[in-house]
Parts: C-alpha cells; sequence; structure tokens
C-alpha cells in the first residue's frame, strides 16, 4: 500500500531521518523528519495557478507544535491547541526567510508548507528539524523551488562551537545560532550572544554552514529516487523587450529625479506620479501588469547603479555614514523609564516598566512551564509611515522585530537574584523609514537606563544593506527602506562597546560568501560605536536608583515552617496583609519573601507584619509601639507586628502612678522593653525600665523596622 523512501545520516551525533511515501500523500511533497527523538511532518502545497492580476509571492509557512508531542494535554477550558503562541510564530518565519528567495522568479501561485510537530525528545529543538523537513517536502514537490536548503544551530560552549547543543546544554552556552542556506551561501542568520567578537560570530556563521552540507547532500539524494516532475513555468511575455524600452523612455528619467529627492514622503509622491503616468502608456491588462513589474526592475536598476557606480545613496550619504541621530530621556513623567530615539526618518519612543514576581510571564511550552521576567513588545502603528490601514493585534512582523529586540537588550540584564524585578520595554515606532527594529534596541537600552536598571552597558544596534552585482558588491550601513527594498540583503548587528549580543541576517539572493560577511561585520562594528557615542550624550549609565513611581522590592528570608503560617488558611493571611498595607508579596517555596510598592511605608508595614508571624520577639529588647488600648490595670501595647503585650500600671513610669491616661492615651507612640512572658504565656513589657536602661541596652533598641535601634546612650527621647 505504501511505497516508502527514507534517507538517514548521523548528524551531530545523532540520526537524522526523512522519510516520504506513508503520511500526507495528496500534498505535493511531504517529509517525515526525524532527529533523535524529535519528529516533524513537513508538507508543501501549492495551486495550479496564480490568481489573475496578482503581483507578489503568496507564500505562508506555518509551523505547530502538538502539545501530545511532548506527553501532554493542553490548558485550558477547552483543552486544544488555539492561537500560535510565540515560539510558533517565531520559527514559522526563522522556515519561511530562508526558503521565499529560492522559489522560481515569476512564480505567483499561492504556496504553503505547514510543519506540526509530533514528537519531542525534550533534547533537540524542533525548530531545526521542521526546517530541513520543509526544505526536502518542497524539493520532492514538483514547486519550482531552487533548493534544497541545509539549517542548524550553533552553541559556543568552553570556547568551542557545538553542532546542534542540547536543550540542557544551552544555558552554558554563550551564543544561541540558527543558520540556513544553500551549497553556495548562507541565507539566513538569527543569533543571540553574550558579548562575542565579530570574528566568533563569523566563525559560529561558517562553522553552522559547512556542518549542514551532508543534510543538503541527504536531501538530493532522497529527491533523486522519489521527487516528482517539475512544474511547467510559463514563457517570458514575447513583448517584454518591447514594453520595457517604452517604459524606459517615458518614465526612467522621472524615476531617476525621484530617487534624487531625499525626503521620504516627497520621493514617493514622486514614485507615485510616475507609476500613474506608466499605467496610462499601454491599454491591455497584460501589458499593463508587465509594465508594473518592470517598473520596480527599473526602480532597483536605477537606484542600485547609483550606489555601486558611483557610491551615492538615495539621501545623499555614502556607504558607511550613519543618519543624524538624536537622543532624549525621561520624557513621560509617570512612567518608570522612557527614551525617545530618532536616527534620520526613523524614530522610536521605548518605555520601560518595573513589576513584581506576579506579573511575570507563564510560558507553558512543549518542554514544560517557565516563567519570563524580560519581555519587549515592539508596535508598528500605520500614522509610522504615513498611512492610514486598519489596526489590530500584533501579526508575524511585530512579534519578530520585538524577540530581535529582546535577544539584543537581554544578555546585559542583571540576575533576577540581584535585580528581583519584572521587567516589561514596549516600543511604540512613531516614524519608520529602515531599521526601527535596531531604533527599538537603541531606544530599550535608554529607557532601561532611565528607569535605573543596573545594565553593566548600553546597547546598539544598526541595520546594514547589500547591493550585490556580478562584478561588483557595496555594503551600505544604516539602510532606508527603500534600501532594504531594492537591495539583497538586510543583515543586523546589535552589541555592546564590547562584542555583539544578536545578529540577524536575511538574503534576497541565492547566498553571500565570507568575504562580504566579513566586511558587513566590520563595518556594522563601525556603525554601532558611533551610535553608543551619541546614545551617551543622553544618559551614558543607569541611574544610580529607581524613578520616583517605580516599585521598591524588599526581600528577606523566613523559615520554611513559618510559610504555612505568613501565608494563612485558604490564604488569609497574606490577603489581610496586603489589604491593610497595600503592598504586593511574593512568597517562593524556599522561604524567599519578596515585598513591594512604591510607599516605602507600605513596605515597612509588611516586613514588620511578616517578620512577627514568621519569627519571635526578643526579651530584653526595646521595641517602638502604639498604644492600642487602656486599662485601669495598665495599657496594651502593639509592638512586633501583630502582637500586643501589657504593660502594667507598674511598669509605666519610675515614680507611681495613679492613672494610667495620666501616663498614656490610645494612639501614643510609646518605647517598650519585652521582659519575657508569664506563666500563661501573655507578654509582658515595660516602659519604666526603658529610662533607666544604659547605653549598652540601647544598642539593642528595635526601630520602625524591626532591627536593633540604634540611638546613642544616654537615654530614649
Amino acid at each position: 500500500m505504501f511505497q516508502v523512501y527514507r534517507k538517514e545520516l548521523m548528524w551531530g551525533g545523532r540520526r537524522l531521518t526523512l522519510e516520504t511515501g506513508k503520511i500526507a500523500r495528496q500534498a505535493d511533497g511531504a517529509v517525515l523528519a526525524t532527529y533523535g527523538e524529535t519528529t516533524v511532518l513537513c508538507t508543501a502545497v501549492a495551486s495550479k495557478s496564480a490568481k489573475a492580476g496578482q503581483d507578489f509571492f503568496p507564500l505562508t509557512v506555518n509551523y505547530q507544535e502538538k502539545t501530545f508531542a511532548a506527553g501532554k494535554i493542553p490548558g485550558g477550558f477547552f483543552k486544544r491547541e488555539g492561537r500560535p503562541s510565540e515560539k510558533e510564530t517565531l520559527t514559522s518565519r526563522l522556515i519561511d526567510r530562508p526558503i521565499r528567495p529560492l522559489f522560481l522568479p515569476g512564480f505567483l501561485n499561492e504556496t504553503q508548507v505547514v510543519c506540526t510537530v509530533l514528537s519531542h525528545d525534550l533534547e533537540n529543538d524542533p525548530d531545526v528539524v521542521a526546517a530541513i523537513g520543509a526544505s526536502a517536502a518542497l524539493t520532492i514537490s514538483g514547486i519550482p523551488f531552487l533548493g534544497p536548503i541545509g539549517a542548524a544551530r550553533v552553541g559556543f560552549i568552553d570556547g568551542q562551537y557545538v553542532l546542534n547543543p542540547r536543550l540542557d546544554e544551552m544555558p552554558r552556552s554563550q551564543l544561541d545560532l540558527l543558520v540556513a542556506g544553500t551549497m553556495q551561501g548562507v541565507l539566513m542568520v538569527e543569533s543571540e550572544a553574550k558579548e562575542l567578537s565579530e570574528e566568533t560570530m563569523l566563525g559560529a556563521v561558517t562553522f553552522g554552514h559547512q556542518s549542514f552540507q551532508p543534510v543538503i547532500e541527504a536531501i538530493i539524494e532522497l529527491a533523486e529516487t522519489c521527487a516528482k516532475e517539475p512544474w511547467p513555468m510559463a514563457e517570458p511575455a514575447a513583448n517584454k523587450a518591447a514594453v520595457e524600452a517604452r517604459l524606459r523612455d517615458a518614465v526612467g528619467p522621472q524615476i531617476d529625479a525621484a530617487y534624487r529627492e531625499r525626503g521620504k514622503q516627497a520621493r514617493s509622491d514622486l514614485l507615485d506620479q510616475a507609476k500613474s503616468a506608466a499605467a496610462t502608456l499601454f491599454d491591455n491588462e497584460a501589458d499593463q501588469a508587465l509594465a508594473y513589474k518592470l517598473f520596480k526592475d527599473l526602480e532597483k536598476e536605477i537606484v542600485r547603479g547609483a550606489i555601486i557606480r558611483d557610491g551615492h545613496r538615495i539621501d545623499g550619504r555614502d556607504t558607511k555614514t550613519v543618519r543624524p541621530i538624536t537622543c532624549e530621556v525621561g520624557l513621560l513623567p509617570r512612567a518608570h523609564g522612557s527614551a525617545l530615539f530618532t536616527r534620520g526618518e526613523t524614530q522610536a519612543l521605548a518605555v520601560a516598566t518595573l513589576g513584581t514576581g506576579q506579573d511575570e510571564q507563564i510560558i507553558d511550552a512543549l518542554e514544560g512551564e517557565y516563567r519570563e521576567n524580560f519581555m519587549l513588545h515592539y508596535n508598528f502603528p500605520p500614522y509610522s509611515t504615513g498611512e492610514a490601514k486598519r489596526m489590530g493585534s500584533p501579526g508575524r512582523r511585530e512579534i519578530g522585530h520585538g524577540k530581535l529586540a529582546w535577544r539584543a537588550v537581554r544578555p546585559l540584564l542583571p540576575p533576577k537574584e540581584s535585580f528581583p524585578y519584572t521587567i516589561r520595554v514596549v516600543s511604540e515606532v512613531t516614524e519608520s523609514n529602515g531599521s526601527s527594529s535596531m531604533a527599538s534596541v537603541c531606544g530599550a537600552s535608554l529607557a532601561l537606563m532611565d528607569a535605573g536598571v543596573p545594565l553593566p552597558r548600553p546597547v546598539a544596534g544598526i541595520a546594514m544593506g547589500l547591493i550585490k552585482e556580478p562584478d561588483a558588491f557595496a555594503v551600505l550601513s544604516d539602510i532606508l527602506g527603500d534600501e532594504d527594498h531594492l537591495g539583497d540583503m538586510d543583515f543586523k548587528v546589535a552589541g555592546t562597546e564590547r562584542g555583539v549580543t544578536s545578529l540577524q541576517m536575511d538574503i534576497k539572493i541565492a547566498g553571500i560568501t565570507e568575504e562580504i560577511m566579513r566586511v558587513a561585520l566590520t563595518q556594522a562594528k563601525d556603525g554601532r560605536l558611533h551610535i553608543l557615542g551619541e546614545m551617551g550624550k543622553a544618559i551614558s549609565s543607569a541611574r544610580a536608583e529607581l524613578g520616583e513611581h517605580a516599585p521598591r522590592i524588599e526581600v528577606l528570608t523566613i523559615p520554611t515552617d513559618k510559610i504555612r503560617e505568613v501565608i494563612g488558611t485558604g490564604g488569609k493571611v497574606i490577603r489581610e496583609i496586603v489589604e491593610k498595607t497595600g503592598a504586593k508579596i511574593d512568597i517562593s517555596d524556599d522561604g524567599t519573601v519578596k515585598v513591594a510598592s512604591a510607599s516605602g511605608e507600605s513596605i515597612k508595614a509588611a516586613l514588620n507584619w511578616i517578620k512577627s508571624i514568621a519569627s519571635d520577639p526578643e526579651v530584653g529588647t526595646i521595641y517602638e509601639g502604639t498604644v492600642v488600648k487602656v486599662m485601669d490595670f495598665g495599657a496594651f501595647v502593639n509592638f512586633f507586628g501583630s502582637k500586643d503585650g501589657l504593660v502594667h500600671i507598674s511598669q509605666l513610669a519610675a515614680n507611681r502612678v495613679n492613672k494610667v491616661t495620666d501616663v498614656v492615651k490610645e494612639g501614643d507612640k510609646v518605647k517598650v522593653k519585652l521582659l519575657g512572658f508569664d506563666d500563661r504565656g501573655k507578654v509582658r513589657l515595660s516602659m519604666k525600665v526603658v529610662d533607666q536602661t544604659t547605653g549598652e541596652d540601647l544598642e539593642k533598641r528595635k526601630g520602625e523596622d524591626g532591627e536593633p535601634a540604634r540611638e546613642a546612650a544616654g537615654g530614649a527621647e
């Protein structure tokens, strides 16, 4: 019934298996990819024809994780997988980016690649397996795909590159880099690094590219045995040369003039006029559609030619100059930290907010549930490009750009043990003309330092571009939106003065060489250092203290056997503490208690309350308390959190007291000494002995925070 084709190889110390012919046989291409015990079903399907008038390639990649792959049942009320998680969205983008430029030019049929995780061994991340499986499925499908590609993850542990490190090895790695490409060159890089040098990053990319060559060979061998016949492609239009010549003569000068205009909006208006003029040159729809495509080709030719020939860019800069930069911090009075980063016509407003452990994001991944205390969200409203569009929930692009900025900043964040805050940064892109994600990195760094988050060094990012012709190439620093659109590469590098923290690369051509990557990394470093210098004019290091409106967090440790008493039955006690003091309280299983509030008095009250439950008052120690009740025989004083004690009338003062109210009344603040406990365990306090206490005894006094008071010897006030 089944005609199964299989290819196996040992790769990175584990077996990689590619199998087709048994599952999903109605798809154009279907491959079951298994690495270790992680299995992903990858399918590729394309419609048989393109829609009339369509001028773009509708490729969709859907990576989906099934919880049964890890032996789990989904949470929530419905108990089934719902909308894509952030991991699923990011992995879909990772697969899309290297395969998109390899489809035959002119192929505009709707195409869908679906990668479904069926088994996860909790050792091998399914993203690399999915990328390889998608490549194999496309290669055997007959769809005009000029692959295959390979993919690999590269770690850097103890000074050595590691191919496809296991999940339990990643915490020790200084690098998490995923690279994909063809036999000839690299097409995509996504990475997070701990301030590694440019040479180390380049070495990792080269190592990964060399390491996945056996995978590409295995896919080719599989395709030789079972690939379907290639799809027939439409012949080029017979009148293409005539249409192109007429278009060049009629609107070529207008396009050239438009790209000499340095302002984005003015340039866009001139290009719209040229497009309108081009549309009137031809009568039939076929010629108009062809002219529309050739118009884009003519744009590329004019812009790219000027850069390669003269080194002149659209806005008049040379290839290495960064646009003018302005940085401001502390713009928003109530925000914990804020910054406005402007580079040319690209601008990002970044806002940092500090929270407690209760604000951490709970992530239910296949590998298990964990908490994330740093979030960075990127928003791209339509007004940033002067457009009016429908606004909705964040799309794949917003999620991807936010994650890139997150990777760039995270290696510099202080450890949770020394800075126990949850951190959220939001980057609102208010203007966009190229590299808004790198503007978000710069803005996030400034906002965090403005908030008082102790970053050891600021982080900056820059986007590089590439114009590559058969006999020459040019690497561009700080690219514009049009240069990104008309160029061959989007190469983003973020880091500090010490090294790279994140690198992302997308190639629109068949691949680039090590030489081009080396030039791009060197040029990016110069640009990054320049940007860091401009950022330093606004703020060069983190503020010494948190902002006025940021919460303060105090940490104490209580015995683990007291945790239940602090929480109370059904959480009654801790809810009462939170309600009456206004503080937020987090209690860990190891007895670590974090108390947070913007008010110091609130924190102090909560700490005293918790201490009164988790510890006992010390005999012979002087405390400050409040008279809560007056009786004929003495006064009851609240002196240790919720604990009260009796000051007998004979202990109120050194001289004889006839009436308690002659000395104290309810609400008075007094200092009392704990004498001990009577036979029934009742607390015995004294005010009389406080005045007789020696300087040595005064060292034991406790202030409002529950610690021994440190007044100078000579008696209480």
